[in-house]
């Protein structure tokens, strides 16, 4: 069971990994498509915060004895150097859109690698994941807000809010009684 854990957990990671790569490409473009300079600073801080995530989840990746999937790293610099050049030329609201439903399931696949990374002893990794998790959480809000705001955003299908950011940690306290 711990090795079926191992291998979810390196699976997973290298999924984050490359994720993180085509997203902060992608709010590279962003930031520098936005005329406010809050939205511009937060989404730039955002994307060192996605950079970040990717430093610590390379890390992880190598102390696991795993590499980055290269197919996964070859697409995801392709799609994210396509959604840094599309945001200069569609408008602020599809990208905060489709960032806010990306960041919603990364809050759930950094919750996925905590759990798979206690399953595996590797509680070491634990605390970082949640900490990405909780990050993660704070993008989405920000991006559900941004779209909110909009006229058209509030036409749009928003997807499913994340529970309460405190509820990050409680599933994985449960494992530890």
């Amino acid at each position: 069971m711990t090795s079926t854990f191992r291998l979810r957990l390196i699976h997973i990671l290298q999924l984050a990994y490359s994720g993180e790569l085509a997203a902060a490409y992608a709010y590279r473009g962003h930031w520098r498509s936005v005329s406010n300079s809050e939205e511009k600073d937060r989404i730039h801080q955002i994307e060192d915060e996605e950079w970040n995530h990717r430093q610590l989840v390379g890390q992880m990746l190598s102390d696991l004895g795993a590499l980055p999937n290269p197919s996964r790293e070859f697409r995801a610099r392709v799609i994210g150097r396509i959604l840094q050049a599309l945001c200069h030329v569609c408008g602020w609201l599809l990208p905060m859109y489709g960032a806010g439903k990306l960041e919603r399931r990364n809050i759930v696949e950094y919750e996925d690698a905590a759990r798979y990374a206690a399953g595996c002893g590797k509680i070491e990794l634990v605390d970082c994941l949640l900490m990405m998790a909780e990050v993660e959480w704070e993008h989405e809000k920000y991006f559900r807000a941004k779209v909110l705001s909009h006229r058209l955003g509030r036409l749009l299908p928003i997807w499913p809010a994340p529970p309460p950011k405190e509820t990050i940690r409680r599933a994985l306290d449960l494992l530890h009684q």
